[in-house]
């Protein structure tokens, strides 16, 4: 993976659209090369309805920039997944997170046409179901549901007995333009290093479950040596009230005159995650993106670490990717 450091100030461009009546801009400016061999994101600035927002890029090993934190859209319906994603989207956000398995990525589309930003100022991220890995259509009519001509980042969603069927379906998709990147989601490391040794295009991102309770420490070794990115769900631990009130938290949270929650996704950020926190409510979209005008500080970030439990909230038992790999998706309308 390419790490840099990179300040951008956006040329401004308006749009002269009475529902959404915003304006957004960019203006590339300096940019210079990490050496430690830590991810150093890249920081753009945009002006959205008169707010700004700060948000920090990471590199992916193909040289992909991918933003830091983004929306999720799991468990929200059709209708649910537009209003947030549109939300979203005119608040600054650029990043958002849907799948085939999530029955919602019609409703996406939706979101993004609606909310007026132009497509190749978004990151869109969706998960082939494994009931369609071995599908020769499944990339096609993802792209139908989502509206789009391309994704910018496309999973496995599962790590089912046909996932290199699928595999080689994101390949192909990727050497025709229609995906920028690839990613594996929910796998083990046996079958990570499997695919970074074996397959023909090395995947750029994993995600899996990450937070402060459980942060991946030998998955992060991993990672390192073939350059991918960790995207983090259940990034604030499945909404446990011990770990986002962990008093480290709310120490730090006094000190920097922010939530709990947004210094956890600020650990996150400064620990190499993609973070795709997952809201209905407007205010609280804002609020899981304030998180771009503060630092913690290395001791701080060693404080944190000593709360490690290694203790996950989700475990994929060997029965229950069975049932995956069988589950039929219902319409997405």
């Amino acid at each position: 993976m390419t790490l840099s450091t990179k300040k951008q100030i956006i040329a401004i461009r308006e749009y002269q659209n009475r529902e959404t009546d915003f304006v957004f801009g960019s203006l590339a400016a300096e940019t210079t090369k990490s050496s430690s061999g830590e991810i150093e994101p890249t920081y753009k600035t945009s002006f959205w309805e008169e707010e700004i927002q700060t948000m920090e890029y990471f590199t992916l090993n193909n040289g992909i920039q991918m933003p830091a934190a983004g929306i999720g859209v799991f468990m929200m319906s059709p209708a649910e997944a537009e209003a947030s994603v549109e939300s979203a989207l005119r608040s600054g956000v650029r990043l958002i997170d849907t799948a085939n398995g999530y029955m919602n990525e019609s409703g996406t589309g939706r979101g993004i046409k609606k909310s007026g930003v132009p497509r190749e100022e978004i990151f869109l991220v969706t998960k082939l179901w494994p009931t369609v890995y071995e599908k020769e259509t499944a990339v096609d009519e993802t792209l139908a549901r989502l509206g789009t001509g391309y994704i910018d980042l496309l999973f496995l969603h599962q790590p089912t007995d046909n996932w290199k069927e699928g595999y080689k379906q994101i390949e192909k998709a990727y050497k025709e333009g229609k995906v920028k990147a690839i990613g594996l989601s929910n796998f083990p490391e046996d079958l990570l290093q499997e695919a970074t040794c074996t397959m023909e295009i090395k995947p750029q991102v994993v995600q899996v479950e990450a937070h402060p309770y459980f942060p991946q420490t030998g998955l992060k070794k991993i990672l390192k040596e073939t350059g991918m990115v960790l995207m983090s769900w259940y990034p604030l631990g499945h909404g446990d009230k011990n770990l986002v009130n962990e008093p480290v938290f709310a120490q730090l949270a006094e000190n920097y005159r922010k939530t709990n929650a947004q210094v956890i996704l600020r650990w996150h950020i400064q620990s190499g995650n993609v973070v795709i926190p997952g809201s209905k409510n407007p205010d609280h979209i804002r609020d899981n993106f304030d998180i771009f005008d503060f630092a913690l500080t290395d001791d701080e970030m060693a404080e944190i670490a000593k709360i490690d439990k290694g203790m996950r909230y989700y475990t994929a038992t060997p029965e229950l990717i069975a049932q995956y790999a069988k589950m039929e998706l219902q319409p997405d309308l």
